[in-house]
C-alpha cells in the first residue's frame, strides 16, 4: 500500500467510527496513531495533523476550528478543543480549550472548562477548573487555581509573561515555579478568584493568594497575600554583576519544595478521588484521568530535576522528597451512572470539603517536612 493509500485508509477508518473529517485532502493521521483512540463525534478541520501513539481524542473533541493544528501525543477529553497551533504531550479535560496559535508543550494540564485565547504558550503549566488565560501570554511553570464556575474564575490578562528563568550561576536555572492559589482549597471549587492584570508579568518563584488582584502594566516581584489589590512600582537597580555569581539557596529552595508538595497533593486527589470515582464503563474518562496523572508525575520529576541542579551548584544536597501514603477520608466508589467531576465536587457538604482540605494539606505538609535542607 502506498503512503497516500495508507493515509486514506486511516482516514476512512476514522470516518467509519463516526469522526467528522471536514476535508480529508487536508488532514493527516500518522501511522502510529491508533484509530481506536479517536472517538465518535470528534471533528477534524482542514489542516489537522495527528501524530504520536499516545494521541487520544474523546467524544466531541475538536481540532482546527480557527486554523491548522499539529497535535502530537495529546490527550483531549470530551468536547475539549485546540483551535489552532502546535501541541505536544498536552492534556485537556472535558470542555477545556486553547485558542488559535496555541503552543502547548509537555506538562500542560488544563482541567474542565479551563481556556486560553489566542497565542498562548504553556509548558509544565497546570490550570485548574475554569481558569482562563487571555491572549499573547507565556505562562510556563505555573499552577493556577481559584474560582467556582465559568462566570467566576481566576484569570490572567492578555500580554502577561511568567519569567521562569534566572541568570545566576554558570548556565542560569529554572528553579522558579510559581503558585497562584493552591491545591488543597482550589480543587474544591469554592475559593475567590484571582486576577493577574495584563501587559505585565511575574518573576518566579512567586505565590499569589486567593482573592488577590494585581494591576495591569506591572511586573510582580513580591508575593501577593490573599484578598489584596497590588500595584508594585519598579525600582531602579544599577550595581556590579558577575556572570557566575549565585544567589542563596533560600528562600527559593523552600518555595520549590512547597510547589512540589502541592503537585503531590494534586496527584493524591487524582489517584484517590478523580480516577477512583470513574467506572470501567467510562473508559474514555479513565483514559484522560490516567493521562493527567502521568502529566503530574512528569511535572514532579521536572521540578525535582530543576531544584536538584539549583542546589548542587550551591553545594547543597538535594533532599529526598517523600509523598506520604495518606488515604482520602471520603468513602468513594466507581458508581453507575458516572456523575461528572465538577457536579460531584459542587455537591459535597461542608464537612466533607473540610476533611478533603485537611487531607490534602497533610499530604503537602509531609512532603515539605521531608524536604528540609
Amino acid at each position: 500500500m502506498t503512503d497516500v493509500a495508507a493515509i486514506e485508509a486511516r482516514l476512512s477508518a476514522l470516518a467509519g467510527r463516526g469522526v467528522q473529517i471536514i476535508d480529508p485532502r487536508q488532514t493527516y493521521v500518522a501511522p502510529e496513531v491508533r484509530v481506536e483512540r479517536i472517538h465518535a463525534g470528534v471533528v477534524l478541520h482542514p489542516g489537522t495533523r495527528l501524530q504520536g501513539a499516545r494521541t487520544f481524542l474523546g467524544p466531541g473533541a475538536e481540532l482546527g476550528r480557527e486554523g491548522p493544528v499539529v497535535a502530537v501525543d495529546c490527550v483531549l477529553g470530551e468536547r475539549a478543543r485546540i483551535d489552532g497551533g502546535y501541541a505536544s504531550g498536552a492534556v485537556l479535560l472535558r470542555g477545556a480549550s486553547a485558542g488559535s496559535a496555541a503552543h502547548l508543550r509537555e506538562g500542560t494540564l488544563l482541567e474542565e472548562e479551563a481556556s486560553t485565547a489566542h497565542a498562548v504558550g504553556l509548558k509544565h503549566t497546570i490550570v485548574l477548573c475554569f481558569g482562563t488565560l487571555g491572549s499573547l501570554i507565556n505562562f510556563c511553570d505555573v499552577l493556577l487555581a481559584g474560582g467556582t464556575s465559568r462566570e467566576d474564575h481566576s484569570e490572567v490578562g492578555s500580554g502577561f509573561i511568567h519569567f521562569n528563568f534566572t541568570p545566576w550561576g554558570a548556565r542560569g536555572d529554572k528553579a522558579t515555579a510559581s503558585l497562584v492559589g493552591d491545591v488543597p482549597r482550589g480543587v474544591l471549587l469554592r475559593e475567590r478568584r484571582i486576577f493577574l492584570g495584563g501587559a505585565g508579568g511575574m518573576v518566579g518563584p512567586r505565590e499569589v493568594g486567593f482573592g488577590a488582584v494585581t494591576g495591569a502594566g506591572q511586573v510582580v516581584r513580591k508575593d501577593v497575600p490573599e484578598d489584596r489589590l497590588v500595584v508594585q512600582p519598579p525600582r531602579a537597580v544599577d550595581h556590579a554583576y558577575a556572570p557566575d555569581q549565585l544567589d542563596a539557596a533560600e528562600p527559593r529552595a523552600r518555595r520549590q519544595v512547597r510547589y512540589i508538595a502541592q503537585l503531590h497533593a494534586l496527584l493524591a486527589w487524582y489517584r484517590q478521588v478523580r480516577l477512583a470515582r470513574v467506572p470501567e464503563s467510562r473508559a474514555d474518562v479513565r483514559e484522560v484521568m490516567t493521562a493527567a496523572i502521568d502529566t503530574l508525575q512528569l511535572c514532579v520529576a521536572e521540578r525535582e530535576k530543576r531544584l536538584g541542579a539549583f542546589l548542587k551548584e550551591r553545594g547543597v544536597e538535594m533532599p529526598k522528597l517523600v509523598a506520604p501514603a495518606l488515604a482520602c477520608p471520603l468513602v468513594l466508589a466507581a458508581e453507575e451512572p458516572y456523575v461528572d467531576h465538577v457536579e460531584w465536587v459542587r455537591g459535597l457538604g461542608a464537612a466533607d470539603v473540610t476533611r478533603c482540605v485537611e487531607w490534602l494539606r497533610a499530604v503537602e505538609a509531609a512532603v515539605i517536612d521531608s524536604g528540609q535542607l
